[in-house]
């Protein structure tokens, strides 16, 4: 071929190209709306649920986002804590027009057919406690109503009647939504039935139009094309009835498409998102709107910044998260999980920087992938400036890290331990600041203090047998050190390379072991193999794994000096 036909192909195939890529200046013009549900979604399927505290410290947490629609409530029978937060946040003078609860829009079903002669329970609660704003939850597959029986335009009525009586007796500001829960299944196999209550919906008389209509993804199954088509022909029958209700999604986990799928609707018709902050709820948790809003933030998105606090949504899913679980987010949680903002190749900053975006300064993991340069800014980051801190020694660090990887020993070298630990295996010697900044990394475990007070235990007794002059000064003699933990690996204490290998314990070369000294292996141990189950096991650990090849440094480096 010719070079003015490539050339002529070329073009041709760039512009196919860029006419695709298009559709990501939806995303970057959107103006989001966001329902927020991390009062309900972060609770669903958690093995603890949330208190009143709890639900209050999300909600402020919601606030602090900028959320001015809240889910507060989902009622049933019981009496929930919902119940309780419901009239709590209107006695305590909480705007109810930014509230939201749930409601089914039957009381029962009885042979698949609802009831429509009784109230639903969720409408009930919510007129005597305040609120005005209704999700109603529809079903239109199969599997709840039998639609031969119960028509479609039966539905419709019954949806009609529940709007019209929302108006009439929770007020005449009231918003209402209604969730197609169950849209995957029916869209499978009857989406005439889908459009025909949304074209209703649609076309409603302007006193009784509706806030706009929600869907879901429950399982977690759709990939996102199927789900952004299923928007775009929703947002086609709305636009037909010149509609411009909100269209909003909310996606859950379970194949790993959620966060790409709601992008995805949100590019074919959907104008928000109702979602927790945090990735947990139900199932495997949902697209939280932490990760939706920052991924549209990142393309370009001004309004997003204008409208919502984005810098504190990274906090707020933390906080979230930690109310719903008890403990951290994944580390490995995208957006706000703890190395979502590693640094880990030596390369300038991203276009868009996740850690200068959230005021954060980004940690830089240790790997060997590192650059020399990175391991010593680590190290002066951690421990401050030393002279001993070079890119030389950095270099010398990554020689030891890749031999321990061609031997088989898998370590890390993030943690203040871990990274002295490494330092010191490379010939550098352990400094006083390393040693102070270790001694105040406490371990938090019970079973850690339990066996580190075990050692410690044994260290008082022989501190004890010592002259008076040296008792009581956290410090071991030598001899002492030895017969106390040494003896099982080395066969003769006289000897005068063991007493040479003795010295990488003396830190500050004070001719004696200090107690602190000492904990920078065991703590180190902790680290590296938190399941030793004895003091005895976690002494062998720091030995064999940590001591004895320190020391066997120790001895190359004076043979080298020499």
């Amino acid at each position: 071929m010719d070079p003015a036909a490539c050339q002529a192909l070329a073009k041709k195939y760039t512009n196919d190209v860029q006419d695709k890529l298009k559709k990501y200046d939806v995303l970057r013009d959107l103006d989001v709306f966001v329902l927020d549900n991390s009062i309900r979604e972060s609770t669903v399927g958690q093995l603890k649920g949330h208190t009143l505290e709890d639900k209050w410290t999300i909600y402020e947490t919601s606030k602090k986002c900028g959320f001015k629609n809240i889910i507060v409530a989902s009622f049933n029978q019981m009496t929930r804590v919902d119940d309780v937060f419901m009239k709590d946040l209107i006695a305590k003078g909480e705007d109810p027009e930014t509230l939201w609860a749930f409601s089914e829009i039957t009381e029962s079903i009885k042979n698949k057919i609802p009831d429509t002669e009784k109230l639903p329970v969720g409408l009930r609660k919510m007129q005597s406690g305040g609120l005005r704003n209704v999700i109603f939850e529809i079903d239109l597959g199969d599997s709840t109503y039998d639609f031969d029986k119960f028509t479609v335009a039966q539905m419709c009525s019954l949806l009609e009647k529940l709007i019209r009586w929302c108006f009439a007796n929770l007020g005449k500001k009231s918003k209402i939504l209604f969730n197609l829960r169950d849209l995957p299944d029916a869209m499978s196999g009857d989406a005439d039935r889908v459009f025909m209550v949304v074209s209703f919906l649609s076309n409603l008389p302007k006193d009784i139009q509706l806030f706009g209509l929600i869907f879901e993804e429950p399982r977690g199954k759709s990939l996102p094309e199927e789900c952004g088509t299923w928007a775009k022909y929703m947002r086609q029958v709305m636009d037909d009835a010149k509609w411009k209700g909100h269209l909003l999604v909310h996606v859950h986990e379970k194949f790993g498409y959620l966060d790409a799928t709601a992008l995805e609707v949100l590019m074919n018709g959907a104008d928000g998102i109702w979602a927790s902050v945090c990735n947990e709820g139900a199932a495997m948790g949902n697209a939280s709107s932490c990760v939706t809003l920052i991924n549209l933030v990142r393309l370009g998105n001004k309004k997003v910044l204008q409208r919502y606090n984005c810098a504190y949504l990274r906090k707020a899913a933390i906080t979230a998260t930690e109310i719903s679980t008890g403990i951290p987010p994944h580390k490995n949680q995208p957006v706000y999980g703890a190395r979502a903002l590693d640094f880990v190749f030596d390369l300038g900053k991203e276009e868009f920087d996740l850690a200068s975006f959230f005021g954060e300064t980004a940690p830089v993991r240790i790997t060997t992938l590192a650059s020399p340069e990175m391991v010593r800014s680590h190290l002066v980051n951690l421990f401050g400036e030393d002279k001993s801190f070079t890119v030389e020694q950095a270099y010398a660090m990554k020689e030891v890290m890749l031999a321990d990887l061609r031997s088989g020993r898998k370590e890390e070298y993030m943690s203040k331990v871990g990274l002295a630990i490494l330092f010191d295996r490379s010939g550098g010697k352990v400094t006083p600041a390393m040693r102070d900044a270790i001694e105040s990394d406490t371990l938090l475990t019970p079973h850690a203090q339990n066996l580190l007070a075990e050692i410690r235990a044994r260290w008082d007794e022989w501190d004890l047998k010592e002259d008076e002059k040296d008792r009581g000064d956290n410090m071991l003699l030598f001899d002492s050190f030895y017969n106390a933990f040494m003896a099982p690996y080395f066969s003769c204490y006289r000897c005068n390379d063991t007493k040479k290998a003795l010295q990488c314990l003396d830190m500050d070369s004070d001719g004696q072991v200090d107690w602190s000294e000492f904990l920078v292996y065991l703590k180190w141990a902790l680290h590296q193999y938190p399941e030793v189950r004895s003091s005895i096991e976690l002494i062998d650990v720091a030995f064999q794994k940590g001591l004895i090849p320190a020391m066997r440094d120790e001895l190359l480096r004076q043979q080298e000096t020499k």
